[in-house]
C-alpha cells in the first residue's frame, strides 16, 4: 500500500470529514463512491482527505497522485505516479505499463500510445479493486493533463459496480472547459466546497498551535487570515518563532508584538527565513522537480550523494517545510514550492532547469522527466528563448520517438526548438525536421505538418527520412480529402533512389489503403496484392498485415465474402507473431467476426467477435473496445439475443466513442426497445443519438434507420417511417450490402402503403442481391420481399425458414406474420392460425412484447387466439428476472470471484461482466457485491 501522508485531526470540519470517512466506510464494505473537493489554496483540501484516508483499515489500499503545474503537457502523469506503476513488478498489467513508458513495447507508427496507457490504468485499477477496496485521491486536479481528468471521469463512472472510492481535490480556478466538464458529469459524485474557517474554528486552531486561549488582539490578527487555515497555522507559527506570542499562567496566548507577516505568501517566507542557507539551497533544486519529488533525482540535480542530502532534509521536515510523499518527499504545500520556485531569478531559473535536464539525462532519468525541465528551461513563462544546447538535440534524437509516442504536444514544442536550433544538413537536422511533421500530424496540425513536410523534402537526401517525409505528407493530403496529390506524393517516394524492399513495401500499402478509401477497390486490390508480394520478399509482417487488411476489405466490398476468409486468417497468422501489430489483430479480429455474420455463420462470428474483445480489453484502445462491443453487440442482436447485445451496446459510455460507432449501438438499443414496447426509453435512445448522428452526414447507419423507422410506425405514420428507410437508399444504390437489412422492413412498408413502385424497385435490390448466392438471409430478403408483392405465402413460408436457417428469429417471426396475414386475406383460417401461433413463440421468446401484443390485436379481431401456454411474461425484477448469463455471473460473485477472474472464466471482456453486474443490483434492488452474496444466502435459506 502507498505510504500517504497522515494529517492531525481537523479544527472545523467535523461534517466534511463526517461525509468522507462515511465514503471510506462504504468502499471498505464493497460499496464505491467519488468525491469532488474545491477551495482555494491553503483551505485544507488535502488534509481533510488524509485525515479521512487514514480511516481506511488494513483491508483497504490507498493510492494518492497529484497534478503539477510543471508536469501539467505530459498525459497521465498524476495517476502513473499515484498507482507507482514506474516500480519494477510481477504484476504483468503493470509490467506492460512500464513497458509502454520505457518504449520497450514496439507500438504502430500512429498508434497513440496515451489511449493505451489510459486503457491499461482502467485494467489496472479494476484488477486492484478486485483484490482489495481501494482508495485512489488524485489532488490538484487544476494542474492535471486533458487525458487524466477525462479518464478520472471515467473512472467516477464505475463507481457504482467497483469497491473503489475515488477522490478529486482541485482549486476553482484556473477554469478549464475539461474541468468544468467533468463537475457537470460527475453527478454522483459528493461535491464538497471547502469555504474558511468560521471564528470559533479559528480560534480554535490558534489555540492548538500556541497552546493557549488567544486573547482579543492575537483574534484579530487571526481573522485577517480570512478563516483560510494555511494561513492562520504560518501566521501563528511566525509570531511563535519571533516570540511574539507568549502563554500566561491562566492559559491566556497574548499578544505581545503587533508585526505580523501581511500576506500567506509573506508567512511562509517568514517560514522559509528560518532555515539555513544551506538547506535552503537543497529546497530551491527540490522546486525545480516539483511539488513531489524523488530523493535520487534531488542528488542527481545537485551532483551528490543521497547521504550527502540526509541532514538537510531532516532540518526541512523539522521545520515544516517537506514531508514524506509516497515512496519519496514532497513540499507540505504546494504554496511553499511556489515561494521558492520564484524567488530564484528568471534567468537562473532556466539555466537550472536546463542543467538539471542534463543531468537527469545523463543518468537514464525517465524522458518525461528530462522534458519537465526542458519545458521550463527553453519555453517557460517568461523564459530566455535561447538556443538548444548539443548534448539537448542528442538526447532528443535518442528519444523522439519515444516523446512523440507518450506527449505528442510535448514532443511537438521541443522538436520546434530543436529543428530552429540545428543547421540544416547538420548531424540530426533532417531527423528532427522528419519526426516534427510526424508529430505535427499526429496532434492534427496537417496543414503545418504538409508545410515541414515539404521543405523538408527539398533538402533531404537520405533513403529512410525521404520514405517518412513523404508518408506524413500523403497522411495529411489524404486527411483532407486530396487524394490524388496524396497518391502523386506516394509515387514520387517509390522513384527515390535506393529505396529498400521494406520501404517499399510500406509505400505501396499506403497507397493501396489510399486507393481503398477512395473507393477505388479494383486499383486497391491490385497495389495490395504488389505490395503484399514486396513484403513477403522483405520479411515485413507490419506491410504484409496490412496489405491483407486492404485485401480482405477490397473482397468483401466486390461481393466475395467467401473468399475474403482465408485472407482474414492469412493476416492473424501474420499479426500474432508480431506485438507492434496488436491493434491491426484486434481490427482484423472484428472485421472477420462482421465478415462472418454476413455469412450467417454467426457461431464463428460471435466466438471471433468475444476474441476480439478479450484482445482489446487487454492490450487495445478504447477505439478498438468500442468496435469489438458494438460488432458483438449487433451480432448478438441479429441472433435473437437481445439482453446480452443490450450488455454489449451499453457497455462502454457514449462519451468515449466516435460518433458512428454511438449512432450503431444506440440504434441497437432503440430497436430492441420499441420491439419491448418501452417506447420511452427507445426515444431517449434516439434523443442521444440525434447531435452525433449530424456529425456524420449522410452516412448510413442501418441499425439507427430502422429505430427512428420504428418511431415513425409506433407514431401511426407508416408513410414517414418508409420515407426513413428510403432516405438510406439514396445515395448508396451502388453499395447494397451496405443496405441490405434496411431492404426488408422498406418493402413491407412500401406494400402497406400502397407505394407498390417502390416496393417493386426495392424487391429487386434483395433479388439482385441473392442472385448466385448460398447465404441463407439474402435467399430469405428474396423470397420475403417477393412474397409481400405477390401475396405468396409459400413463398414467405420458406422465407420464414431461411431467416430461421440463417439465425435471424425476428426476420422468421415477420415472415411468419406476413404469412399468417396471407393466409387470412385468403380465409384460409387453419393455416392462419398456424403462422400465427409460431410468429408469436417467436416474438415471445425475444421478449417483444409490443409485437405480440399488436399481433394478438389483429388476430383477435378475427376470432384467432393463440390459445393456452405454460409461458410466463418476463418478471422485471428480483432473481427471476435475471438472464442466463448473468444468472452465472451472480452466482460466480458469490463465489467471491472478481470482475476480472468471472471475465476469463465466462470468456467474456472486464466492461461486459461489471455491466452484467451493474444490471444484476439493479434488478435485485441492492447496492454492492455483498448484498448480492446476502440476497443469494436468504434466497436458499428461504422455503419457497
Amino acid at each position: 500500500m502507498p505510504i500517504v501522508p497522515r494529517g492531525s485531526a481537523l479544527i472545523g470540519r467535523d461534517a466534511e470529514v463526517a461525509t468522507l470517512v462515511s465514503l471510506v466506510t462504504e468502499v471498505t464494505a464493497g460499496r464505491g463512491g467519488a468525491a469532488l473537493i474545491e477551495g482555494e489554496p491553503g483551505i485544507g483540501k488535502s488534509s481533510l482527505v488524509r485525515t479521512a484516508t487514514a480511516e481506511a483499515g488494513p483491508g483497504c489500499q490507498v493510492f494518492w497522485g497529484a497534478g503539477d503545474e510543471l508536469g501539467e503537457a505530459l498525459p497521465l502523469l498524476p495517476l502513473l505516479e499515484a498507482l507507482r506503476v514506474r516500480e519494477p513488478s510481477a504484476n504483468p498489467r503493470r509490467s506492460m505499463i512500464l513497458r509502454l513508458l520505457r518504449g520497450e513495447v514496439a507500438a504502430d507508427r500512429g498508434a497513440d500510445v496515451t489511449a493505451a496507457l489510459a486503457e491499461q490504468l482502467l485494467a489496472l485499477v479494476a484488477e486492484e479493486c478486485a483484490v482489495r477496496p481501494t482508495v485512489l485521491v488524485v489532488d490538484d486536479l487544476q494542474w492535471a493533463d486533458q487525458a487524466s481528468v477525462t479518464l478520472w471521469g471515467r473512472l467516477a463512472k464505475s463507481v457504482p459496480q467497483t469497491p473503489l472510492l475515488l477522490i478529486g481535490m482541485m482549486r476553482p480556478v484556473p477554469r478549464r472547459d475539461d474541468l468544468l466538464a467533468l463537475r457537470r458529469a460527475a453527478n454522483g459524485a459528493q461535491r464538497l466546497r471547502l469555504a474558511g474557517l468560521d471564528g470559533a474554528a479559528v480560534a480554535a486552531l490558534v489555540t492548538s498551535r500556541v497552546g493557549g486561549k488567544p486573547d482579543d488582539r492575537l483574534l484579530r490578527l487571526a481573522d485577517g487570515a480570512a478563516g483560510n487555515p494555511l494561513y492562520v497555522i504560518e501566521l501563528v507559527d511566525a509570531l511563535a518563532r519571533s516570540s511574539s506570542v507568549r502563554v500566561t499562567g491562566a492559559g491566556t496566548a497574548v499578544l505581545t508584538n503587533g508585526s505580523a507577516p501581511a500576506s500567506l505568501s509573506a508567512a511562509i517566507a517568514d517560514r522559509l527565513g528560518f532555515v539555513s542557507a544551506s538547506v535552503r539551497e537543497v529546497l530551491r533544486a527540490a522546486a525545480l522537480l516539483g511539488v513531489d519529488f524523488a530523493v535520487p533525482d534531488l542528488a542527481v540535480v545537485l551532483d551528490r550523494g543521497v547521504a550527502d542530502l540526509v541532514p538537510a532534509i531532516d532540518e526541512a521536515r523539522a521545520a515544516g517545510v517537506l514531508t514524506e510523499s509516497g515512496t519519496g518527499l514532497g513540499f507540505r504545500h504546494p504554496l511553499i514550492r511556489t515561494a521558492l520556485y520564484e524567488e530564484i531569478p528568471v534567468p537562473v531559473r532556466a539555466a537550472w532547469h536546463r542543467d538539471a535536464g542534463r543531468a537527469l539525462a545523463e543518468a537514464g532519468a525517465p524522458a518525461d522527466r528530462v522534458a519537465r525541465q526542458l519545458l521550463r528551461a527553453l519555453g517557460g513563462p517568461g523564459g530566455p528563448r535561447d538556443p538548444m544546447d548539443e548534448w539537448m538535440l542528442n538526447w532528443l534524437a535518442r528519444t523522439a520517438d519515444l516523446l512523440v509516442g507518450q506527449a505528442p504536444g510535448v514532443a511537438v514544442e521541443l522538436l520546434r526548438r530543436a529543428v530552429a536550433s540545428s543547421a540544416a544538413g547538420s548531424q540530426h537536422h533532417d531527423f528532427l525536421v522528419s519526426r516534427l511533421a510526424d508529430t505535427l500530424y499526429r496532434v492534427g496540425e496537417a496543414a503545418e505538418a504538409e508545410q515541414v513536410a515539404n521543405r523538408a523534402l527539398a533538402q533531404t537526401v537520405e533513403p529512410d527520412l525521404l520514405v517518412d517525409l513523404h508518408w506524413t505528407l500523403a497522411q495529411c493530403r489524404m486527411r483532407v480529402g486530396e487524394f490524388e496529390e496524396s497518391l502523386a506524393t506516394l509515387d514520387d517516394a517509390l522513384d527515390s533512389p535506393g529505396i529498400s524492399a521494406r520501404h517499399r513495401a510500406r509505400l505501396l500499402v499506403l497507397a493501396a489503403r489510399t486507393h481503398s478509401i477512395r473507393g477505388d477497390f479494383e486499383t486497391a486490390g491490385e497495389v495490395a496484392e504488389t505490395a503484399l508480394i514486396v513484403a513477403t520478399e522483405a520479411g515485413d509482417n507490419w506491410a504484409m498485415g496490412w496489405a491483407l487488411h486492404v485485401l480482405t476489405i477490397v473482397t468483401g466490398v466486390q461481393g466475395q465474402m467467401a473468399d475474403a476468409l482465408p485472407l482474414f486468417e492469412r493476416a492473424l497468422t501474420v499479426t500474432e507473431a508480431d506485438p507492434a501489430l496488436t491493434d491491426l489483430r484486434i481490427l482484423l479480429q472484428i472485421n472477420q467476426a462482421v465478415t462472418l455474420g454476413n455469412l450467417d455463420q454467426y457461431d464463428e462470428a460471435i466466438g471471433a467477435a468475444r476474441q476480439a474483445l478479450y484482445l482489446a480489453d487487454q492490450a487495445g484502445t478504447t477505439i478498438r473496445r468500442t468496435q469489438a462491443h458494438s460488432a458483438l453487440g449487433e451480432l448478438l442482436f441479429d441472433t435473437g439475443r437481445w439482453p446480452q447485445a443490450l450488455t454489449e451496446v451499453e457497455a462502454l459510455p457514449e462519451d468515449v466513442k466516435d460518433a458512428m460507432a454511438t449512432c450503431c449501438d444506440l440504434g441497437i438499443a432503440a430497436v430492441i426497445r420499441f420491439h419491448r414496447g418501452d417506447l420511452a426509453a427507445a426515444r431517449a435512445n434516439l434523443a442521444t443519438a440525434a447531435p452525433r448522428a449530424e456529425q456524420i452526414g449522410a452516412q448510413v447507419i442501418g441499425s439507427l434507420l430502422l429505430a427512428r423507422s420504428l418511431d415513425r410506425e409506433h407514431a401511426g405514420v407508416p408513410a414517414e417511417a418508409l420515407a426513413v428507410l428510403t432516405a438510406g437508399f439514396a445515395e448508396n444504390t451502388e453499395e447494397l450490402d451496405e443496405i441490405e437489412d434496411l431492404l426488408p422492413d422498406a418493402v413491407r412498408l412500401a406494400t402497406e402503403t400502397g407505394d407498390l413502385g417502390k416496393a417493386q424497385e426495392l424487391a429487386g435490390h434483395a433479388v439482385s442481391l441473392a442472385a448466385g448466392s448460398e447465404i441463407p438471409h439474402r435467399q430469405a430478403n428474396a423470397l420475403y420481399c417477393r412474397g409481400l408483392l405477390e401475396h405468396d405465402t409459400a413463398g414467405l413460408l420458406t422465407a420464414a425458414e431461411r431467416y430461421a436457417d440463417a439465425g435471424r428469429p425476428l426476420l422468421s417471426a415477420k415472415a411468419l406474420e406476413a404469412a399468417a396475414t396471407e393466409f387470412l386475406r385468403g380465409e384460409d383460417r387453419d393455416q392462419a392460425r398456424a403462422a400465427f401461433i409460431q410468429a408469436v413463440e417467436v416474438y415471445t421468446s425475444l421478449g417483444a412484447a409490443a409485437d405480440v401484443s399488436r399481433l394478438q390485436a389483429v388476430f383477435r379481431a378475427h376470432g384467432i387466439r393463440r390459445g393456452p401456454t405454460a409461458k410466463h411474461r418476463q418478471a422485471r425484477s428480483g432473481w427471476d428476472s435475471l438472464t442466463a448469463t448473468e444468472t452465472k455471473v451472480a452466482a460466480l460473485v458469490v463465489e467471491g470471484l472478481s470482475n476480472p477472474e468471472i471475465a476469463t472464466k465466462l470468456l467474456l471482456s472486464r466492461r461486459t461482466v461489471a455491466t452484467h453486474v451493474s444490471h444484476i443490483l439493479r434488478k435485485l434492488g441492492v447496492n454492492s457485491r455483498i448484498d448480492i452474496a446476502r440476497e443469494a444466502a436468504l434466497r436458499t435459506t428461504t422455503p419457497e
